[in-house]
């Protein structure tokens, strides 16, 4: 896949709007900590990263059929996902959380407290999987972002989603710092997803320990507040 990738000097990188992993600047470049992250390995195996935003249910099939090169964008690891490509290894730590109005913090503060509302998800995401587990009513939609916009609207009672995402979003003077997240449902990791069988994912490993090593993957995480999973 290396000698691919550089033959045509492009990682063609799948992704979704997902705050602070991967989201459109004011000029509509997308920017954050993956992208970032994926642009510095790049260099270091001398190719450029380009960004294709993906359906995210899809995205085993995209990396199948070469129109993507990776999965790059807060993906979580999941057993199941390792039968169909190959993942890096765990670069930032996660968890699922609840996220709801903050008036409604107190109701939604625990799993008895969600077992029958509506919760909006991501469709395809760790999000979901954690979500169907404890309620009945579970919403899915095309992104992240999208939950949040169902429950400012109050069509969803909570959103089950990544607490970077969450941390990112509810912020004081963001669209949606009416909400507000509790509970986790559970601890993850991210990884980087590649295509069965693809030696790239050892080329991109070595470059992550690069990066670790002299401090520059540190920093970046600093710079969007993310704990690495190192």
């Amino acid at each position: 896949d290396l000698a691919y990738i550089k033959d045509k000097g492009t990682m063609i990188i799948g992704v979704t709007e997902y705050e602070p992993m991967n989201y459109k600047d004011e000029d509509g470049k997308w920017t954050g900590f993956d992208t970032e992250f994926a642009e510095l390995v790049c260099a270091k195996l001398g190719v450029k990263a380009e960004f294709v935003e993906i359906n995210w249910d899809t995205k085993t099939t995209e990396l199948k059929t070469k129109t993507i090169d990776a999965v790059w964008n807060g993906m979580t690891i999941k057993e199941e996902l390792k039968d169909s490509m190959d993942i890096s290894d765990a670069y930032v730590l996660n968890a699922q959380v609840i996220v709801t109005k903050a008036e409604n913090a107190e109701k939604y503060k625990d799993a008895e407290g969600i077992k029958e509302a509506a919760i909006a998800v991501e469709s395809g995401s760790a999000g979901e999987s954690e979500a169907s587990a404890v309620a009945t009513n579970v919403i899915p939609v095309k992104t992240q972002a999208d939950t949040l916009v169902e429950v400012k609207a109050g069509s969803a009672d909570c959103a089950v989603i990544d607490i970077t995402m969450a941390k990112a979003m509810t912020a004081e003077g963001t669209d949606y710092d009416s909400l507000t997240y509790s509970l986790e449902l559970t601890s993850e990791e991210y990884g980087i997803g590649f295509r069965k069988g693809s030696a790239l994912t050892a080329d991109v490993n070595k470059a992550i320990e690069e990066l670790v090593a002299d401090g520059t993957l540190p920093a970046l995480a600093e710079k969007y507040s993310l704990n690495l999973a190192f």
